[in-house]
């Protein structure tokens, strides 16, 4: 029987039946939110001026990055009033309404599908900075719905370590497949329909998902242990352990703000006099955003100044998400062996050096399709190298802090240091995509073509980024082992590789309380899924 198979059986009637249902909805949502991405990043592309097209690209993007923050910190408090189900279903619809905002402009200001017989788009009348407002409230409903996703496994299996294991990776799984068939099928929907209305499936999608989510049964909403260990693992503490608690939404989300800030603060200082966690600096916030570089600029870039087809981008982009689901695969099978990230990270690093193809491929290319899927089958094993990393790192964080000593009135240890690194990442995501989007914009100026920007943006930037995070895999305890089988632990703390050790084959020991085992479901939970960093 196979792993997944394994997996299914050891679910009861009634687990199946949401698992299932779970699993249908979140394939129509990643089905919608590629269809969505992929034609916003393109119809972007298309329609900013040419000299200042990807340095308004990057902006737009850290944009919306910053607005999933602010989505994950409004819809916090009603995940503790309400079923997790009805929150989520709801957030969906949402979603769907606000990328339905778009459609109904274009076609109010004379915007119709692309013409078939002289193959160009016909947008409306519409400034085009009206994408910026765009992407923010879609990026605040995109947070909303991905805080109530990771929340929501707890409601269907309880509280069960292996359980939510498995789920987690059966659920993964596909996960990544729609969001590969996602990112195709939107390639021939932008060609077919132009990017300016080959989203229209993204609200239906959406409707479906939050339909299917609805009929998700209530098991253990009785229970918040599932919710209150995900707020704080984002950085919501205050949310959930307030002193006096209150049923004013306001307040929670001004708490909620409050709680955020103290976790960037008490983060920077766990991670920068830590030498277990100084590491994840480079490891995990410039990994990710290198992989969000990649993705949401260089290949739009390429499909646009390169190919010229920003449409391609989206094949690309396949390519990418087909990397990521073989990462999550290979973590999950592969976790036995490897019991530690750093092995994940340094073939992520040294990966990062396979984007020395795009300027290479830009001296060569012709007008063909066939060169977007020659890249997007060079970017599986970047994005690849990536999710592992990312995958094992998460859950290398979450186990670390398990026992810690670490003690703050309002702020939890894993909240703190996932809250800092998040907002690294937004910060360098925000300044660097922007700024290099402008290297990238004044180069096809000058030369009309992007080679000596992709030979810098790409590939010396990322060769540079592969040193650094190479070198830091190197400063944890032990770490000069190829494939270490521990990195230590925080001072005072049990070594928590034992600690998992005992949970995940079931074995029992006096030492290990019923908390400290729920909460390491977290650090055998993998989830990249999201497209984005843990959200906050």
């Amino acid at each position: 029987m196979s792993v997944l198979a394994k997996a299914w059986a050891s679910y009861t009637p009634i687990e199946r039946r949401n698992i299932g249902i779970y699993i249908a909805g979140i394939m129509f949502y990643k089905l919608g939110l590629e269809f969505f991405n992929g034609s916003i990043t393109t119809l972007a592309t298309d329609r900013f001026n040419a000299a200042n097209t990807f340095t308004k690209l990057g902006a737009a993007q850290g944009i919306n990055q910053a607005a999933q923050c602010i989505g994950a910190i409004l819809i916090a408090p009603l995940v503790k009033k309400f079923p997790t189900r009805s929150v989520l279903s709801t957030a969906i619809i949402l979603f769907a309404l606000m990328t339905a905002l778009l459609l109904i402009v274009d076609a109010a200001t004379g915007g119709h599908f692309k013409d078939l017989e002289t193959n160009k788009p016909r947008y409306g009348s519409w400034h085009p900075n009206l994408i910026f407002l765009v992407w923010t409230i879609s990026g605040i409903c995109y947070g909303m719905v991905e805080l109530i996703r990771r929340v929501i496994p707890a409601d269907i299996v309880g509280g069960d370590v292996s359980k939510l294991r498995r789920m987690d990776a059966v659920v993964h799984v596909f996960y990544e497949v729609a969001g590969t068939a996602g990112a195709v099928a939107s390639s021939s929907a932008i060609s077919r329909w132009g990017n300016n209305y080959s989203f229209f499936l993204t609200p239906v999608f959406f409707a479906i998902a939050g339909g299917i989510w609805i009929c998700i049964s209530i098991l253990n909403f009785t229970s918040s242990a599932g919710v209150k260990d995900e707020l704080d693992a984002q950085g919501l503490t205050a949310v959930v352990k307030s002193k006096k608690p209150t049923r004013n939404w306001f307040i929670g989300v001004m708490r909620g703000l409050v709680s955020f800030g103290e976790s960037v603060w008490v983060g920077a200082r766990l991670i920068f006099t830590n030498r277990a966690f100084v590491w994840l600096l480079p490891s995990y916030a410039i990994a990710l955003y290198l992989h969000r570089f990649l993705e949401n600029s260089l290949a739009p870039a390429f499909a646009k100044r390169t190919l010229t087809v920003s449409a391609w981008s989206q094949i690309i982009v396949g390519g990418s998400n087909f990397g990521e689901l073989l990462g999550a695969l290979s973590v999950f099978l592969l976790s036995d062996s490897v019991p530690t990230p750093l092995p994940w990270i340094r073939f992520d690093a040294v990966a990062l050096n396979i984007v020395w193809i795009l300027p290479a491929f830009a001296k060569i290319v012709t007008n063909d399709v066939r060169w977007a899927w020659k890249v997007a089958v060079c970017f599986v094993p970047i994005s690849m190298g990536w999710a592992a990393g990312d995958v094992s790192l998460t859950a290398y964080i979450q186990s670390a802090l398990t026992d810690s000593h670490f003690k703050h009135p309002t702020v939890s240890a894993l909240g703190a240091v996932m809250a800092f690194l998040y907002a690294t990442y937004i910060a360098v995501n925000a300044v660097l995509s922007t700024v290099l989007g402008k290297v990238i914009d004044k180069d096809f100026e000058a030369h009309n073509n992007i080679i000596n920007s992709l030979q810098m943006v790409g590939g010396v930037h990322f060769t540079v980024a592969c040193t650094v995070i190479l070198a830091s895999t190197f400063i944890p305890k032990g770490a000069f082992s190829f494939n270490p089988k521990s990195l230590g632990s925080i001072k005072g703390s049990r070594p928590t590789r034992d600690l998992q050790l005992h949970v995940v084959h079931g074995e029992e020991d006096d030492d290990v309380s019923q908390y400290e085992k729920e909460t390491i479901v977290s650090s055998l939970r993998g989830d990249s899924s999201s497209k984005s960093a843990p959200m906050v």
